[in-house]
């Protein structure tokens, strides 16, 4: 259970990981009125508790460090609960409560604090959860009566958009998997359509890779995002696809931002790439392979990311285009066997150091006499000339392809 405390926030105010749809200031608001109306401050959760937005309420009873229990300190760092915390709060009922329900403290399961859950629903389905500190004296059961009637109205907002971000994953997958123009027009007009008039605002397209869950998060756990899917990933890997929303389309910054917080989630060493941003939904095709493309070189050169933006990738923009077997080269094959591990990196080092050879040493950490001696040998395994600039070409892009 996320519970959010002093410096949670900007200015006390938390909605990272938040609802991505334009509902994420009508979600702060209601939370704030419940804090305004119990006199302390509320966090609403979605049902797989994680962060939607933080209420806070100025007092002179302002939490200090005592309401610091282990669960409440671990759901600060984290900004989601364990499984087993998650079980150990729904031992209460609370999934198949209408009203609120008072948790008492337990230090043997580190919960020093007691606490007010406040289910959400809608239509009778659980959605998410309001919690409160309970202090004594607590708020009265006319307060947590009148706080109920907001929950209502959060829960509309989440049955909302929980069906919204359904019908757009379906539509963002159709985008991205179309194998034809026509195809791809369709797709795009029903995600336009969905949108409405969020369609023409800036975005970019965010891909994680790869991606362990089966499935992708809610829209409402990554801020700014409109729709999200996963992807296939090579032969048996899977990546997320995040198309996100932009104040403006020179600034990438939410979106690499969304894409730290999805790797921290990820669970596995991996990379994101961050495509050039658009206005619109035209171009969706070719941002999914700016993205992508720019999470595959992170892959194959982690010194790009753990993100990295398409413009930045470097030679990766054209290798990443071709053809798998495309960067294959008969005369580079022998220096990429194991055995000449060490001299595939000099050569490529060499290259990526515009042939100085003092920038090479150093770099290498090697004398001048070693350098040189490693690039005859690496003439004499390739039959290329590094002093022919063709070959040096030819040389470093199957270098760099075989990354990949």
């Amino acid at each position: 259970m996320y519970e959010g405390g002093r410096g949670a926030g900007e200015n006390g105010r938390v909605t990272a990981d938040s609802a991505s749809s334009n509902h994420t200031g009508d979600y702060q608001d209601l939370v704030d009125e419940i804090s305004e109306l119990l006199g302390a401050p509320a966090t609403l959760e979605n049902r797989d508790f994680e962060l939607i937005a933080f209420g806070v309420y100025d007092s002179e009873g302002e939490l200090d460090e005592s309401a610091l229990d282990p669960v409440r300190t671990r759901s600060i760092l984290t900004r989601r609960s364990t499984t087993v915390v998650r079980e150990w709060f729904e031992g209460f009922g609370i999934t198949r409560a209408t009203g609120p329900v008072r948790i008492p403290p337990t230090p043997e399961a580190g919960v020093y604090r007691g606490r007010i859950c406040l289910p959400v629903r809608h239509r009778g389905v659980v959605l998410g959860y309001v919690w409160l500190l309970d202090d004594d004296p607590g708020p009265s059961d006319a307060q947590l009566a009148t706080a109920m009637e907001v929950t209502a109205r959060i829960g509309a907002l989440l049955a909302d958009e929980a069906q919204h971000g359904a019908d757009l994953t379906r539509e963002l997958r159709a985008v991205l998997t179309a194998e034809r123009d026509w195809q791809r027009d369709t797709a795009v007009a029903e995600l336009r359509t969905a949108l409405g008039p969020r369609a023409d605002v800036p975005h970019t397209l965010i891909c994680v890779a790869p991606w362990s869950s089966s499935e992708a998060p809610s829209v409402r756990t990554v801020q700014g995002a409109t729709a999200l899917c996963t992807m296939p990933w090579g032969t048996s890997a899977q990546s997320l696809a995040v198309l996100l929303r932009l104040r403006a389309p020179d600034t990438l910054t939410p979106a690499t931002t969304a894409a730290g917080r999805l790797l921290e989630r990820a669970g596995e060493r991996g990379g994101a790439g961050v495509a050039t941003a658009r206005v619109g939904l035209a171009e969706l095709g070719a941002a999914w392979r700016e993205a992508s493309a720019a999470a595959r070189a992170v892959g194959a050169e982690p010194g790009l990311g753990p993100i990295a933006e398409w413009r930045t990738i470097g030679p990766y923009r054209l290798l990443t285009a071709l053809p798998p077997d495309a960067t294959h080269d008969p005369a580079v094959t022998p220096l990429l066997s194991p055995a000449h591990s060490e001299l595939a990196r000099t050569a490529e080092t060499y290259l990526d150091c515009a042939g100085q050879a003092t920038r090479t040493a150093a770099a290498l950490g090697i004398h001048r006499q070693t350098l040189y001696y490693r690039l005859s040998r690496v003439e004499r395994l390739t039959g290329l000339d590094l002093d022919d600039g063709e070959d040096r070409l030819l040389l470093h892009m199957a270098l760099k392809g075989a990354r990949l």
